[in-house]
């Protein structure tokens, strides 16, 4: 059924065993100096062990002077990282995966981690830190930085790498120079098209000669810099031949710069496989092996890519975290098996834009694949659990106890499994969340673990089960506003109500709060063509919300034509209106009012349980409301507590 994803491929002499690929995703798990460190090692051997042909590192500083765009990335910039990445190629060699390590030197887009003055070929600052001006090459600094990545890339041979790729893509200092969005100069270096692409084919001519014929050089690409006066795909299409006659063996096709970084990471409101197109373009102009990549978190899409010719290979970021093992799942026809990633962007992007170390909001394993806390060790002493809670936290820790040897029965008073990220997956754009819960359910049938739905559980029902152990992942409360007269009439509704269809709205609705869930709430609503209010008592909506889906949800809401009023109090609410006051001053007529205003923990019967002397777990949003990631961690902790 895979045969196209499945069959192998040759690069420059080395095979590839397949056509799944891992592309560069920084995640922070390297020392500050560059080293190599076990989580790093680890991360990447997990996705070599399950089944991706070839892994592209995140991005290695080939300089720490102004050379990093990131706190804890790898780094090739001295010969005492050699031995570290020599241990760590040899584990991904074992498994047969080819090993490439991505070159990089963020330009002016240095971010705020490096103390040095960026540099960049012209005297513009990026848009995103406008108030670093970056230092304008001379053309001594060109040379001495194709010398740098060559003496980098020669490093890498040492180290056991297959290959390297050089980050052209992006906004970072390569493309930079290509592009004439960022490149003002008129020496040798700006200007026409032959002066702008100088400094990369340089540096492709540097990097061969240090490595010589065999080793792999890949290329990866901003196909369409999507900005005014930036590189378009018809530019890329003028200069991908030149790059390809001075000695790139591949091309990875990806689009955006750092004023356009939506499209460089897609949330789950970008369409699959959204730029494959643009590697169809690229496909067309070269003649060596074409990569696509953007939002492809399925191996059948994979495949329908390289069957219709638009690329050769496919790289599967996210996915590759969500689930290491997809290739060697879906090799297998088990594609039920597989996690998918849902394009949240909460554990990786936004933790790594913190500087803090990229973690997965569904697969709590990633960047502790080695630690012992993480690991699943068969108990001596099985257990009878109960877990009162079918939402991810719930059903995370009864896997994980069941993997363990426990025996677990799991109830949930609701007719479907997942609590309230079933319910977040209603929205527009949002519908993959519920592909996690049915792989939960899946991989509790495996383990024959029951899961009882509609049956609320009670101190009665536990007494009669005897548990040795109770988890309880209880869940939340939705927060009513009593202090707001009217709160309580027939025309309010809760927005979890709406979510699950208990309850419709008429066609003229408010909702309260402006949170993610109320603004995604009124995105669902408006989706259906009503006319829907938000009021916000902040300054702004969805500031709980990651910035890449944030902006996808802004976009949406705007195309809907939601009303959305900040900055705005509720004082009352009427038969048919709501007053409201602050920024906006209005009696606003509605048929129906919809309460998202938060959360509170649940905790009645975890807390009646103790008191009666069970010994009771309580995890997820019953401790704390917050995002599925954290929930889904404690319910993958717990159990290895048990």
């Amino acid at each position: 059924m895979l045969d196209s994803l499945f069959s192998p491929i040759t690069i420059n002499k080395r095979q590839l065993k397949n056509r799944c690929i891992v592309p560069a995703m920084v995640m922070n798990l390297c020392e500050e100096d560059g080293s190599c460190t076990e989580r790093f090692a680890a991360y990447h051997e997990a996705k070599a062990k399950g089944g991706f042909a070839m892994i592209i590192t995140e991005d290695f500083a080939i300089t720490n002077v102004a050379g990093k765009g990131h706190q804890y990335i790898g780094g090739l910039w001295k010969d005492e990282h050699i031995p570290g990445f020599k241990e760590y190629t040899d584990r991904l060699h074992k498994w047969g995966a080819l090993s490439i390590v991505q070159l990089h030197h963020p330009g002016r887009q240095i971010g705020v981690i490096d103390k040095d003055t960026p540099w960049a070929p012209s005297a513009i600052p990026c848009p995103f830190s406008p108030d670093m001006m970056p230092h304008e090459m001379t053309v001594a600094e060109i040379k001495l930085v194709v010398k740098q990545f060559g003496q980098a890339a020669a490093r890498a041979k040492a180290a056991g790498f297959d290959g390297c790729e050089l980050h052209g893509a992006h906004g970072y200092l390569i493309e930079e120079f290509m592009s004439p969005y960022s490149n003002k100069r008129t020496d040798e270096y700006g200007g026409d098209l032959c002066n702008r692409m100088r400094f990369a084919l340089e540096i492709i001519h540097e990097v061969r000669e240090q490595t010589g014929p065999d080793f792999i050089i890949g290329y990866k690409l901003s196909s369409d810099e999507w900005v005014s006066g930036g590189l378009t795909i018809e530019d890329t299409k003028a200069y991908v031949p030149f790059l390809e006659e001075a000695g790139v063996d591949y091309f990875g096709v990806s689009v955006g710069v750092y004023r356009s970084g939506d499209q460089i990471i897609p949330s789950m409101y970008t369409d699959h496989g959204w730029i494959a197109n643009n590697a169809k373009e690229v496909k067309s102009v070269a003649s060596v092996p074409v990569y696509a990549i953007g939002r492809i978190n399925d191996t059948r899409v994979a495949n329908a890519i390289i069957k219709s010719g638009k690329a050769d290979m496919v790289a599967m970021g996210r996915q590759s975290i969500a689930d290491p093992e997809t290739p060697n799942k879906a090799k297998a026809g088990c594609f039920t098996d597989i996690r998918t990633c849902v394009g949240c962007l909460h554990g990786c992007d936004a933790n790594v834009n913190l500087e803090k170390s990229g973690t997965c909001e569904l697969n709590p394993i990633i960047g502790h694949e080695s630690e012992a806390e993480y690991q699943t060790v068969m108990t001596d002493s099985p257990k009878n659990v109960l877990v009162i809670g079918a939402g991810p936290a719930g059903l995370e820790a009864a896997i994980g106890a069941a993997k363990r040897g426990h025996h677990v029965t799991v109830y949930d008073k609701d007719r479907w499994a997942g609590g309230k990220y079933r319910l977040a997956s209603v929205p527009p754009c949002k519908g993959e969340l519920g592909a996690f819960i049915v792989w939960q359910m899946h991989e509790l049938k495996k383990l024959n673990v029951p899961v009882i739905l509609n049956t609320p559980v009670t101190k009665e029902l536990v007494d009669s089960v005897k548990p040795d152990v109770v988890i309880a992942a209880s869940g939340t409360t939705p927060v009513v506003p009593k202090k707001i007269p009217g709160y309580d009439k027939d025309i309010v509704v809760l927005g979890t109500d709406v979510l699950s269809g208990k309850a419709n709205t008429g066609h003229n609705v408010v909702v309260i709060g402006g949170g993610h869930a109320g603004a995604e709430t009124a995105n669902h609503i408006a989706s259906y063509m009503k006319n829907v209010t938000i009021v916000e008592l902040q300054e702004d909506i969805a500031m709980d919300e990651v910035d890449t889906p944030r902006n996808g949800l802004l976009a949406d809401l705007k195309k809907n034509g939601v009303r959305i009023c900040t900055s705005t109090a509720v004082q009352e609410i009427k038969d048919h209106s709501v007053v409201v006051s602050g920024k906006v001053n209005e009696e606003i007529e509605c048929d129906t009012v919809v309460i998202s205003i938060g959360h509170t923990p649940n905790t009645a019967l975890a807390d009646e349980l103790k008191q009666a002397g069970y010994d009771v777990r309580i995890i997820g949003d019953a401790v704390s409301v917050g995002l599925v990631g954290p929930a889904v961690r404690a319910g993958y902790l717990t159990a290895r507590q048990i």
